[in-house]
This record gives structure tokens, C-alpha cells and sequence, in this order.
């Protein structure tokens, strides 16, 4: 199975922690060793290889690792609080120039991303894998409604014509090759749950990343005729809005896990107040303005977001047939 959201997230991560400080830089002067031009920084001006000698011992590139881990970019603390409590004034620092504080947020959603998915799939709800399976045999069916204590025997025999005229309605249908062949995947992943709840898991953090797209198309259309602002600032504002929504979504399942005996969707509740704030703060709208395109946000978004969860199950059925 590809990891193509756990690979970019670690990449992400990786420009968290400051590159280059222990490493081995060639001196200025030194030809590249891609382009032979000479060098003038830490990369080539020429061709933008970095500049660095790779050729160490392993123990020397383990110990570089270890302190570049533990070495982490101020840029995070100075991002997360004003994500949190902030966020206005963190997207409109970035849409207004001021970058450099910040961690970029494509690459801070990616990581936020695939946290949620490592907090959900350790400590998490499981998957139930004791569905049963529908029965299509005729005869059992009838033996089911026939020992029906609950059933009386009018109510048994009224069943019993229904199913009846049913099964002779579809026997005089033609058979449709479509419909046989999502019902014979729809039974396979019954009967093989297990394997359908993982196929779910490695395709949910992709159509999870969908969001994204349909959350700047959304703000788009609520700011159509407002020529302040571009899709780049409705993307910046989605990813920082979403990168929030998954560390409260992380936060409430670590809630739900350490704390079972409270209500479990309470920090859920600061998702609204967090947009609000946001919105207000990027767009500069009113609060009439801002509860209206809220209110279209979270019916567009619920829409979007059960499409997007039929797409999952459909592909997850197919992949496993």
C-alpha cells in the first residue's frame, strides 16, 4: 500500500527542524558536484543542488540525525499558538508577507493530517468486523419469519405474499451486469471485514486530503464578488482552518480515549467559535455576515464531506474484490 499522505507529511516534518547546522556544507569556491559551478552558499546558484558532502560515517549521519530531531524550528511554537487562539491574525500575517515566522501551511496541514490518522488508528474507535452478512437464500428466510415468535399468523402470511411477489418481480427482471457486480463485492467485503475496515484506513487520509480542495472552492464562491481577495487566500485560509479541525479532531479522540466518562464531542465545540474568529479576522466581514457564510460553509461542506465518504466506501469495496 502507498503512503503518499504519511510520506509527504514526514518530508513536511522534516523542514521543521533546521537543516544544514551540523551538516557538512562545502566550501564556497568548490565546483558542484552536479554542475561544476563553483559554489557560492549552501546551494548552487546554478542548478539548486545542495551543497553538502554526504560522504560520512553512518555513526557521524546517526548522531546529526539525533540532534536535528530534537532541534526544533521556533517557527512551530511561534505557528500553533496562533493557530489555536489567533487565527486571523496568523493567515493574514502570511497573505499580507510576513512568511518567514511561520511554518508554511500546506506543509502544516499535511503533518496535522497525518497525526489525526496515527492518534485515530492507535488509541482510536475499531472497526467493528461482526456485521452480518445479508442472506439471499429463499428458504431460510421463510424458516426466520416462520419462527418469528413476535409475528402473528396473519401478519406471517401477509410477509410471506410480500416476499413472494417480491422474489417473482425480480426473477421476471433481466439481470443488469452493474447491479451483480457491486453486489458481489458489497458481499465479499461482508464477508471479508476485516480486510474492507483496512482498506478504509489506507484510502481515508487520500479522500480526507480532498477536503482541502472543496474547502477553497466553497470560500471561493461565498467571496465571488469580493475583489479583495484570490484563491491563494482562499487556500491559505482553508489550510489553516483545517489544519485546526484535525487537531480537535485529534484532541477529541485522545479526549474520548483518557477521559470515557464525559462527553465525548465536547471540544468539538470550539470548531464554530474558531471559524468565526477566523473568518472575521481574514475577511474583515461583519457578524451577520460572517453567521450566514458559516451557515452555507456547513451545509456545503456536510454535502461535500458525505460525497466524499461514498467515494471512500466505493473504492475501499472495490479495491478489495
Amino acid at each position: 500500500m502507498s503512503q503518499e499522505i504519511e510520506t509527504a507529511g514526514v518530508i513536511s516534518l522534516g523542514g521543521l527542524f533546521r537543516r544544514g547546522k551540523h551538516s557538512e556544507v562545502l566550501p564556497p569556491g568548490t565546483p558542484c558536484p552536479n554542475c561544476a559551478t563553483p559554489l557560492e552558499g549552501q546551494w548552487c546558484h546554478a542548478c539548486g543542488q545542495l551543497a553538502e558532502d554526504f560522504h560520512r560515517s553512518t555513526a557521524k549521519l546517526l548522531m546529526e540525525s539525533v540532534r536535528e530531531f530534537f532541534d526544533l524550528d521556533n517557527r512551530v511554537w511561534q505557528t500553533l499558538p496562533d493557530l489555536l487562539f489567533r487565527p486571523g491574525r496568523l493567515t493574514r500575517a502570511y497573505l499580507d508577507g510576513h512568511r518567514v515566522p511561520q511554518v508554511p501551511p500546506l506543509r502544516l496541514f499535511l503533518i496535522v493530517l497525518v497525526l489525526l490518522f496515527l492518534v485515530g488508528v492507535n488509541i482510536g474507535a475499531k472497526f467493528p468486523t461482526n456485521i452480518p452478512a445479508p442472506t439471499g437464500n429463499p428458504a431460510e428466510q421463510i424458516k426466520r419469519i416462520e419462527a418469528d415468535k413476535h409475528l402473528s399468523a396473519e401478519d406471517k402470511k401477509e410477509i410471506l405474499t410480500d416476499l413472494k411477489e417480491a422474489r417473482a418481480q425480480m426473477a421476471s427482471r433481466k439481470p443488469n451486469a452493474r447491479s451483480e457486480w457491486l453486489e458481489a463485492r458489497i458481499r465479499y467485503a461482508l464477508a471479508h471485514q476485516a480486510e474492507f475496515w483496512q482498506a478504509i484506513q489506507n484510502w481515508a487520509e487520500r479522500f480526507a486530503f480532498l477536503m482541502l480542495p472543496l474547502s477553497a472552492l466553497l470560500i471561493s464562491l461565498l467571496f465571488l464578488f469580493d475583489r479583495r481577495f484570490f484563491l491563494f487566500d482562499h487556500i491559505i485560509f482553508s489550510m489553516h482552518s483545517l489544519s485546526f479541525v484535525c487537531l480537535l479532531l485529534t484532541a477529541t479522540i485522545a479526549w474520548n480515549h483518557y477521559v470515557p466518562f464525559t462527553v465525548g464531542g465536547l471540544p468539538l465545540l470550539a470548531a464554530p467559535v474558531h471559524l468565526f474568529f477566523h473568518m472575521r479576522g481574514v475577511y474583515r466581514t461583519s457578524i451577520f455576515g460572517t453567521l450566514v457564510r458559516m451557515a452555507v460553509l456547513f451545509i456545503g461542506s456536510l454535502i461535500g464531506a458525505i460525497a466524499i465518504l461514498l467515494g471512500l466506501l466505493w473504492v475501499a469495496v472495490v479495491s478489495i474484490a
